[in-house]
């Protein structure tokens, strides 16, 4: 159930990205609260469906006790929200998407696990797959980068190329590290628990950035946000499946859902019409081994 728990949340996610992409792809420097509010909006909804029809045992105590790893996520993907209008004049994916790679070894570390070596060629799979495709879209987005270095000062570069990726990697990476301690190693929640806990604290930042928008004045409707509600309701779909993963197993899930960029690059190849090179899909190929072979360790 884990492997299966495991592969639908990269593919849930990386439909997610898609849709993200798609979503922010409009002017306006308040798109990222928008993606945020429509997130906050389906998971709110579905973490009051989850109250009512698991009877979950949950209270305050509870949310506050996740509330942890409910920040670095939430803080994870606001960043991850801003830079999407800058992504490729940015070191992200590099920085980003070795993050699952990185707590896998920080488990392996720190609890002294120990794996056959598949396990470890599969992450050095995974992770050389990523760093190809990385230097490869640096290199595609050199003339939009220096556009960009010529149009803003080195305050603002420094911050939107580099320190937002890297904010997003550790804040992420340390969600991930302590999901995998709160669900796994330790057992410190339930499942559906934690998902409610998250649920409810990523409802309680859009209900806030909704009111700020409209203290500020600005236009926002459900209606005409399709996209970032299409992305709010696979990120929602691949949260449910996520906790199943992460209470499994979570050393072989983390680099496995943390590969879920390559599937949304093969979907913008696809239905955005965007570019792949053979090198590109060298990569890609790459990292779906890595994440095959995983898969099929944790079966």
């Amino acid at each position: 159930m884990q492997a299966i728990a495991t592969l639908l949340t990269f593919i849930f996610w990386g439909i997610a990205d898609l849709f993200y992409k798609i979503g922010n792809r409009g002017e306006g420097n308040r798109n990222h609260l928008k993606t945020g509010i429509m997130v906050g909006l389906v998971m709110g909804i579905h973490g009051t469906y989850l109250l009512l029809t698991t009877h979950t045992n949950i209270n305050i105590i509870d949310i506050i006790k996740y509330l942890p790893v409910s920040f670095c996520y939430i803080a994870s993907m606001i960043i991850g929200y801003r830079g999407l209008k800058y992504l490729e004049l940015s070191i992200s994916s590099p920085i980003q998407n070795t993050s699952g790679v990185i707590v896998a070894l920080l488990f392996i570390i720190f609890f002294k696990e120990h794996y056959d070596y598949p396990f470890y060629i599969a992450l050095v799979s995974i992770f050389i797959g990523i760093i190809v495709l990385s230097i490869i879209g640096l290199e595609k987005n050199k003339k939009e980068r220096k556009e960009f270095n010529k149009k803003n000062t080195f305050q603002k570069i420094l911050t939107l190329t580099i320190l937002f990726p890297l904010g997003y990697c550790l804040l992420d990476g340390l969600g991930t590290f302590l999901d995998g301690i709160y669900l796994d190693k330790l057992e410190l929640i339930g499942e559906t628990a934690s998902l409610i806990a998250y649920e409810y604290t990523f409802a309680l930042y859009g209900l806030v950035t909704f009111i700020y928008l409209k203290v500020k004045k600005e236009d926002f409707s459900i209606v005409k946000e399709k996209p970032k509600l299409a992305a709010a309701l696979f990120e929602t779909a691949g949260e449910i499946f996520y906790v199943t993963a992460m209470s499994g197993n979570s050393t072989v899930a983390a680099p496995i859902i943390g590969s879920y960029c390559v599937l949304s690059m093969l979907l913008s190849r696809i239905f955005l019409k965007e570019k792949l090179s053979k090198k590109e899909y060298i990569g890609i190929f790459l990292v779906l081994i890595g994440v095959i072979i995983l898969a099929l360790l944790d079966v």
